[in-house]
């Protein structure tokens, strides 16, 4: 069973506002990526909730999925990963990693790295496009209590450093999984209303 792990638990602080509630089209940023996920050939969905928790889980809930809370969200994202993991059940064979601040990235993608996982073999699997890693990242669980072991100042990056052997990487033709949106200009260049942006240069 191959789940998407979805993180949608940071502070949003260079945004200036809580990113995932922005409306993106006839949805908001974080309601986007949850139907991505849906929408593509992973098993179940899990969100790891953490800053602003009560109004984004509102946001997604009726959308039937699971849902962790990040304590230690203020660590970084590690700790959102580290929280995600714990809670995935025995029979989970991986986790695609989907950051919550991608609503523009299509089922596609997603599926392309699970495919990845079960025809490659490879415990890793990493979006590549023109010679550039990105996002969603797959690790098999056979990583579990690596991954909960690794310690937040170095993130993934400790893990795929050493299991480099490990790591299929699959060529996509979408550069969307080298995007996302940290700052109110990122927001502004994907063509949303006008008045939201001008709402958040003013802050």
């Amino acid at each position: 069973m191959i789940w998407a792990v979805i993180l949608a638990a940071g502070e949003s602080r260079r945004m200036g506002t809580q990113k995932l509630l922005l409306p993106f089209g006839d949805a908001t940023v974080i309601e986007s990526v949850v139907l991505t996920a849906l929408a593509s050939r992973v098993d179940r969905v899990l969100v790891v909730l953490g800053a602003d928790k009560d109004d984004v889980r509102k946001e997604i809930e009726p959308f039937g999925i699971d849902f962790v809370v990040n304590d230690n969200f203020a660590e970084g994202m590690l700790s959102s990963v580290q929280a995600g993991f714990a809670a995935l059940p025995p029979d989970a064979e991986a986790a695609v990693v989907m950051l919550g601040d991608q609503p523009f990235l299509p089922a596609r993608v997603v599926d392309a790295v699970a495919e990845a996982f079960r025809r490659s073999g490879s415990g890793i699997v990493i979006p590549v496009h023109r010679g550039r890693r990105g996002h969603p990242i797959l690790i098999g669980l056979k990583y579990r209590d690596a991954v909960l072991a690794l310690d937040p100042a170095d993130g993934l990056r400790r893990l795929i450093q050493a299991h480099a052997e490990d790591i299929f990487e699959a060529e996509v033709e979408d550069a969307n999984i080298l995007r996302d949106m940290d700052v109110p200009e990122d927001y502004a260049n994907e063509g949303v209303k006008p008045i939201f942006y001008a709402k958040m240069r003013k802050k």
